[in-house]
């Protein structure tokens, strides 16, 4: 074959293949020059989308800080003009019963929070559901009101509610819109919130039958629709009554003996009515409606020890993360807190959109429902009901009103949301879950078509635990999943997703991948279990670069910076940063061992960090400065409480062997001691300056509140001491053992020695409160069996006629089973379902907590049986303990395995508008 050159010589085979080589070189050249430029040019879009990120989030704040400014004036002026002051947080109040409430609702908050149409969203949807008012605060902290309890039947049939309030509406966020009314839907269904975003009184209200989920359209239609400006009204006035009644068997009163004879699960209990009271006394009768109410001002703790992924700081300079049933937004510079209260049991995790302004939070099934099998064969009827509370789902919410956009997978995601992750290359369009089925369901999700989202696909991800989920930030249809045995890379292509499993070739396979992140240029970074780095590229399964060793241990946390730089943190204890070419710049952080390791690490204001740990603890600091708790929490179930007589502090110890004493104003740990057991039970002397610890084992710690120096230690049984309370002269220590008895003990030398005098024997189950009278003579107990028993405490014996103590005036009122607390229990309980119980020091007031999550307030004495109650929601466990400060400024309520600790503001009734 003959070749030849332009001028027709002969060329050689040889120089044409160098003429060719050297084309492609060039053509190569150019490709890696565009590729480069393109690359640029994405980092620079990047660049001014965080710019003009911040820019919308300063203003989001400033437009929150003027409100709370406006509310606080406001309030100020009410007060100075003498005139009642509109409140943004009243609850209805309701008789405690109802039978279907406790089937629907155990441990499901009363609250379900508004929603509010996106920003993209604001043209064609005029009208938004209402959230929380804890965005406004009457005082320093930003602090969030509980939710309102839910109406009766009858309540719900009335087209008119029992009383409303005015409100003072705040300014607009930029995801603000009109209020919107909603469907009335079922008659027995919850509808709770708080007042700020409330809907104008002077709407007409008409029932409308229920419907299915309205389409935008439709809502255009109709929006002046009467049912769902009722409906509104309902959610805005959270002051109204709520009368449920105790079902059928009612209390039985013997006028002649002044015995009342209450019925727990079918078992009479004699109780007697004291004198001045035995004339007069109706057990159905009206009861009074409870002198003050409660806000949530500060939340104690964090989920870390079980939860990836959830901590996030945001433009505006808050902290965001969760604990219990509670998103908490914090701004630790302010020392500010504020609350986001839609959910109704555990969340288990949040993603933040890319505007930073939205969050999407997942919750895990309601006590009820955790074990059903069958919920996509009997979805519930009405998505807004209380049965569809119990059901895992994601909330869409905007962050500086707190407003609920959007309430998504309801009866389609199953036991809970494992993880879930906004799409980045789109601006936020998609929301992809994975959740905890078997199966470990992946749907993906146009969140912001339609109240309820719009699913556009679902697949089965894996039959092993997933642990995190990510979208590529460079390509729009890449999703990546990772958990136990595997990673695996999905595209998203015209309703389908197809999967590639990673291939990790001759490489060590680890039994998990436990954090995923992405580079700049869409690169994979992975951590694994075995404590290896690996970069898969941009569109590939197969690894391209690994890093061996780079933790000791899990790694538990990638964070990829702006500049491209990176860091890790895993189960060895230490942070380590990285260049953009995974190689160890030098910096490192050591937490020490009592914070744990860090589960999540997060960039914070300029190079600041901020770490989640899986000690429940959250800390802030640099390579260069040290990490400092901003956070910190119990880490196992919490059951102990001791308000201190003199000082606005309170103690809480737990089964994490450790006591902490918190100081309510600085909200702020004053000290923490490892005692080395499971705490169970925890009492101040009368002075303050002595700590009793009582411990599983039934032992019990006397403990300088001050110095913490341990002066001794005594034993009583072999049983958990479920209960320890000095008399009111401080010369008895009573001690209520799991072993069915109370022992009694003389105080003396400043309440350093302890002398038994005897022991209370005659309870047939575990004592589980006790009371001193208020001349130390005399004790009231309850135990396990709902016996109510008194007993001389200087003799140790029991009180066989109890007619006689029916006069006696009671120092504490923590007995859950006494005359005083008869409305406090609803229908159908079995006696244990309310754990705690206390009064407070100044005013007729009664706090209980129970085993679905619930505070109560009532009037007290709480002796009618239909007693009119505050309903309170946060916590998404058994509600352990709960306890008034000695100024009844506040009250303190703690979470069994929620371990959440939670400073309420009590505010007096008298100026509320339904008085």
């Amino acid at each position: 074959m003959r070749i030849e050159g332009e001028n027709g010589a002969p060329v050689s085979p040889g120089s044409s293949a160098a003429s060719n080589s050297s084309a492609d070189e060039m053509i190569e050249n150019e490709n890696q020059s565009l590729r480069d430029r393109v690359a640029d040019l994405e980092k620079k879009v990047h660049e001014q989308t965080d710019e003009i990120m911040c820019l919308r989030s300063t203003l989001a704040d400033v437009l929150r800080r003027i409100s709370t400014i406006e509310g606080a004036r406001a309030l100020a002026n009410n007060h100075a003009g003498g005139r009642a002051t509109p409140t943004k947080d009243t609850v209805r109040l309701r008789h405690n019963n109802s039978d279907s409430a406790r089937d629907v609702s155990k441990r499901a908050s009363s609250y379900l929070p508004g929603r509010s149409p996106s920003s993209t969203q604001i043209s064609r949807r005029g009208v938004h559901y209402q959230s929380t008012s804890s965005l406004y605060s009457d005082g320093h902290s930003s602090s969030s009101v509980s939710p309102a309890p839910s109406p009766s039947p009858t309540q719900a049939n009335n087209p008119h509610p029992v009383h409303t309030a005015r409100h003072t509406t705040p300014s607009p966020s930029p995801f603000a819109s009109p209020a919107r009314p909603h469907q009335l839907g079922v008659l027995n269904k919850r509808w709770a919130s708080t007042s700020d975003f409330a809907t104008p009184a002077h709407h007409q209200y008409h029932h409308l039958a229920p419907s299915p989920t309205p389409t935008n359209s439709q809502l255009a239609r109709r929006p002046n629709s009467g049912s769902l400006h009722n409906l509104n009204h309902l959610r805005s006035s959270n002051s109204q009554l709520n009368l449920s009644r105790h079902g059928a068997k009612e209390a039985q009163y013997n006028g002649e003996e002044g015995i009342v004879k209450m019925y727990l699960r079918g078992r009479p209990i004699n109780l007697y009515v004291p004198t001045p009271m035995r004339e007069t006394y109706v057990p159905n009768g009206p009861s009074s409606s409870p002198p003050a109410k409660l806000k949530l001002e500060w939340v104690y703790g964090y989920r870390g020890r079980d939860c990836r992924n959830n901590v996030y700081q945001l433009p505006t300079g808050e902290i965001v993360y969760f604990v219990a049933a509670v998103v908490v937004l914090y701004n630790v510079e302010d020392q500010m807190q504020r609350h986001y209260l839609g959910h109704t049991d555990d969340i288990k995790c949040l993603a933040v959109h890319p505007n930073k302004l939205l969050i999407a939070t997942g919750q895990t099934a309601g006590h009820d429902r955790r074990d059903a099998r069958s919920w996509r064969l009997n979805p519930p009827s009405d998505p807004l009901s209380p049965e569809a509370e119990e059901w895992p789902h994601i909330r869409v919410w905007d962050s500086v009103s707190l407003n609920t956009l959007h309430v998504i997978g309801i009866s389609d995601i199953e036991r809970s949301v494992a993880c879930l992750a906004f799409s980045k290359a789109d601006g936020g369009s998609l929301l992809v879950a994975v959740d905890e089925a078997p199966d470990h369901n992946m749907s993906v999700w146009d969140w912001s078509r339609g109240e309820r989202g719009y699913k556009l696909l679902e697949t089965k991800c894996s039959a092993d635990q997933v642990l995190a989920v990510d979208f590529s930030p460079v390509d729009r249809s890449t999703i990546i999943t990772c958990g136990k045995n595997h990673i695996s890379f999905w595209n998203y292509e015209s309703g389908m997703l197809a999967k590639r499993m990673g291939v990790f070739e001759n490489r060590e396979r680890p039994k998990y991948v436990t954090s995923i992140s992405f580079t700049d240029t869409g690169n994979v970074i992975s951590g694994d279990s075995n404590g290896n780095l690996l970069i898969w590229q941009r569109g590939g399964n197969t690894v391209y670069k690994m890093v061996r060793g780079a933790h000791d241990g899990p790694v538990f946390s990638i964070l990829v910076q702006k500049d491209g730089g990176i860091i890790t943190g895993g189960k060895d204890g230490r942070i380590v940063e990285w260049d953009r070419d995974l190689e160890r710049t030098g910096n490192v952080i050591e937490i020490p061992e009592q914070y744990g390791s860090p589960r999540v690490v997060t960039s914070g204001r300029g190079s600041q960090l901020v770490v989640g740990t899986t000690r429940n603890c959250v800390l802030g600091g640099t390579f260069t400065f040290p990490l400092r708790p901003v956070m910190q929490g119990h880490t196992e179930e919490l059951w102990a409480l001791a308000p201190h007589p003199g000082h606005h502090q309170f103690l809480t110890a737990g089964y994490d062997r450790t006591c902490y004493l918190w100081d309510t104003m600085a909200h702020t740990i004053v000290w923490s001691k490892d005692i080395g057991e499971h705490a169970q039970s925890a009492a101040f002397s009368n002075n303050g300056e002595i700590v009793i610890i009582g411990t599983t084992s039934g032992r019990w710690f006397v403990m300088d509140s001050e110095t913490r120096e341990m002066y001794s230690q005594h034993q009583d049984g072999n049983e958990p001491i479920q209960v320890l309370k000095f008399s009111p002269n401080g010369q008895y220590l009573a001690v209520g053992s799991r072993d069915n008895n109370i022992y009694i003990y003389q105080v003396s030398e400043d309440c350093r020695k302890y002398t038994r005098v005897g022991r209370c024997q005659g309870h047939s189950s575990f004592v589980t409160h006790l009371d001193w009278s208020a001349d130390s003579q005399f004790l009231q107990t309850n135990s396990g069996d709902y016996e109510l028993l008194f007993w001389n405490a200087g003799l140790c014996r029991q009180i066989a006629q109890t007619s006689q103590m029916r006069d006696v005036e009671w120092a504490t009122q923590s007995c859950t089973l006494t005359f005083a607390t008869l409305g406090i229990w609803p229908e159908g309980t079995d006696g244990t379902d309310i754990n705690t119980c206390a009064k407070a020091n100044q005013m007729d007031l009664l706090a209980t907590g129970d085993d679905f999550g619930k505070i109560k307030l009532f009037a007290s004495p709480a002796c009618q049986q239909r007693a009119r109650c505050l309903e309170y929601g946060g916590h998404s466990s058994h509600v352990t303990a709960v306890g008034f400060l000695q100024d009844d400024s506040r009250m303190i309520s703690t979470g069994g395995r929620d371990t959440a600790v939670m400073q309420w503001v009590v505010s007096s009734n008298s100026s509320s508008s339904h008085r």
